[in-house]
C-alpha cells in the first residue's frame, strides 16, 4: 500500500504519515537538518511529550526524531491486539518515508522493547541502541489478559492513571504533585483504551530471551534500582544476553529521564558520542 503523507501541523511542530495498514503515526523532529538522527520510543500509555525535558541537550548532537505509538498521543487508534512485529515496523515504515537509512534509536519501557526487535529483524537500521528500564519478557500471560479485559471494559482511565504514576514515581513526587507528575497523569488520561490494551496484548505476546542475543548493534541497557515494572534484574538479564552490552543501574524508579535527568543525558550522550 502506497504510504500517504499529510501537511506538517505548523502550531504544534507534528508531521504524519500512513502506515502501510493505514494507521495516522504522529512523529516530530527537532534540531538541524544533517546531525546524524536520534529517535526516541516512549512508555506505554505516554506520549512523545515524556521526552520533552531531553530535547535541548539532544539536539544539540543530533536531528532528533520522536513518534506516538499506535492508539497513543495524536496517533490513530486501530483496533487491537497489536504485534510487536507491527509496531517494529511502524517505525521502519516511518524511517522509510523520511528516506533516513539509519538511527541511533533510545527506547523506554515498550519503547525498549521496540528497539530489541529493531536490533534483531532489523539491525541495519540501527548504529547504536539504549534500551532503558525495559524488559526481554514480561509473562505469563494471564496477568497482561486480566489487564487487557480490565482497561477495556473501565468506564474512565482515572484508576489506570493512579496505576502507571505510581509505578514510575517515587512517592516524594507524587506527594508534592509536582507539575511533571500532573502532566504525566494526563498523558495517561488522553491515551485511548484501545491503545493501552493493544499494547499489553503486543507485551504478553513477546518473548525476546533469546533472541535478543542477535542484536548486533553496541547496546547501552539502562536499568532503575528501584523499578518494580521491569526489574533490576529485567536489565541485568537483558545486559548478559546482548553480545558486548554494557549496563548503567541508576538509583531510579521507572522513569529515570524524569527522575534522574542529568544522569540519564550525561549517559545517553556519552554512549552516542563515545568513538
Amino acid at each position: 500500500m502506497t504510504m500517504i503523507f499529510n501537511e506538517t501541523n505548523r502550531t504544534n511542530g507534528l508531521s504524519f504519515f500512513t502506515t502501510g495498514d493505514s494507521v495516522r503515526i504522529a512523529y516530530r523532529m527537532d534540531g538541524t537538518a544533517g546531525k546524524p538522527v536520534l529517535m526516541l520510543a516512549n512508555s506505554i500509555a505516554t506520549s512523545m511529550k515524556m521526552w520533552d525535558g531531553q530535547i535541548a541537550r539532544f539536539k544539540e548532537h543530533f536531528r532528533v526524531l520522536r513518534y506516538d505509538y499506535r492508539g497513543h498521543g495524536d496517533s490513530d487508534t486501530p483496533a487491537g491486539p497489536y504485534s510487536m512485529d507491527r509496531m517494529g515496523r511502524d517505525v521502519i515504515e516511518l524511517l522509510d518515508s523520511l528516506q533516513i537509512g539509519r538511527v541511533h534509536f533510545l527506547g523506554l519501557s515498550l519503547g525498549g522493547v521496540v528497539g530489541q526487535w529493531l536490533g534483531i529483524h532489523a539491525h541495519e537500521r540501527i548504529s547504536r541502541l539504549i534500551l532503558s528500564n525495559t524488559s526481554s519478557y514480561l509473562g505469563p500471560a494471564e496477568q497482561w489478559n486480566g489487564l487487557i479485559t480490565s482497561v477495556l471494559q473501565a468506564e474512565n482511565l482515572n484508576g489506570f492513571a493512579d496505576m502507571f504514576i505510581n509505578n514510575w514515581f517515587p512517592s516524594p513526587m507524587i506527594e508534592s504533585e509536582s507539575e511533571i507528575v500532573a502532566a504525566f497523569h494526563q498523558m495517561v488520561l488522553t491515551t485511548r483504551a484501545e491503545g493501552i490494551g493493544g499494547s499489553w496484548a503486543a507485551i504478553r505476546d513477546m518473548d525476546l530471551r533469546r533472541t535478543a542475543a542477535l542484536i548486533g548493534s553496541p547496546t547501552l541497557v539502562i536499568a532503575g534500582q528501584h523499578d518494580t515494572v521491569t526489574l533490576p534484574s529485567h536489565g541485568e538479564l537483558l545486559a548478559e544476553t546482548v553480545p558486548g552490552a554494557r549496563l548503567l543501574m541508576l538509583p531510579a524508579i521507572h522513569l529515570p529521564n524524569v527522575e534522574y535527568p542529568d544522569a540519564f543525558e550525561n549517559a545517553v550522550l556519552d554512549f552516542l558520542l563515545s568513538e
